[in-house]
Order: structure tokens, then sequence, then C-alpha cells
């Protein structure tokens, strides 16, 4: 693990906070496993701000010393079959300069412990089948595929706007 690190839960009304995870969303969405281009400064601001408001979400920010280096952005959920509340890690990145030094890893570990300490029964994300680093990161750290019984349960995520049929 990288010297210096630290990983805290992000207060986004405090304005360091807001501009760290800013400028850490926008690099991923920068990224090729993102959108591949930056978000506009007002949709960076309206994130934070909505984030801010948001009861269920979970935002994380990864330092290494006073440098932000990575974030984590996590939503409060519900399993009823568990009738117990869930993690889902939403997003999860890390600069492309300081991957591969444990910087994933402490932030699932640092989610864990949040989730762990509000009654969570599970942590949930989905991952791109071209995205062999972050599979290997998550199992790494306990993820598996979903299963019933000893049978995967093969998974896909899909989307439709709100305003379709």
């Amino acid at each position: 693990m990288t010297d210096g690190l630290h990983i805290r839960r992000a207060l986004l009304n405090l304005p360091e906070d807001a501009h760290a995870y800013r400028d850490m969303l926008n690099a991923y969405a920068m990224d090729p496993l993102g959108q591949d281009g930056p978000l506009k400064d007002s949709m960076l601001d309206k994130v934070v701000a909505d984030l801010n408001d948001h009861s269920c979400c979970f935002p994380f920010l990864a330092f290494v010393d006073e440098r932000a280096v990575g974030f984590a952005t996590c939503f409060l959920g519900y399993s009823t079959f568990k009738a117990a509340p869930l993690m889902n890690i939403h997003d999860i990145a890390v600069l492309p300069d300081m991957r591969r030094r444990g910087i994933g890893r402490g932030l699932i570990q640092a989610i864990a412990k949040q989730a762990e300490k509000i009654g969570c029964c599970r942590l949930t994300l989905e991952v791109r089948d071209d995205n062999p680093a972050a599979f290997a990161l998550y199992q790494g750290t306990g993820f598996d595929v979903c299963r019933r019984g000893d049978q995967a349960v093969p998974y896909r995520f899909m989307e439709r706007p709100v305003s379709a049929p």
C-alpha cells in the first residue's frame, strides 16, 4: 500500500472536499473507461450539490499526503431478501498515475468498514467486461459473481430513459 495514503468519507459541504471530489469525478469522466471526455463545470457543480443533499450517498476520497488520488461514490440501498441495507459502489476510480499501488483496495476496505458500521448485509457493484484490472481488484477484495447455490447467475446492466413507454 502507498505510503501516506489516507481514505475517508468526503464531506461535500466542505469546499476542499467538494473541490477534490469534483476533480476526481472529472478525471474519471476523462478516462477511456469513464466517458472519455470531461464534464462541463455546471454539471460537476450540480453533481456535488445534489450528492451533498442526497441522504443515501456515501462519497469517499483517497489522498496521498495532501493530493486527492481516488474517489468512490456509494449509495445505500436495501435488500428485501436479507431485510437489511446494502451499499452499492456506483463509481470508484484512481488517477492513472496512482494505479496499482493499493489505493483501490484501500477505498474498498474503507467502504466495507462504513457498510459494516451501518449494518449493511453486502456490498454490490457493476464492472465492465472490458476492465480486467478492476475485475481482478474486486475479486481480490472478496467480490464474486452473484450465485444461486453453486451456480453463477448472469446479470446484465440495463438502462432506459425515464420517459420511455
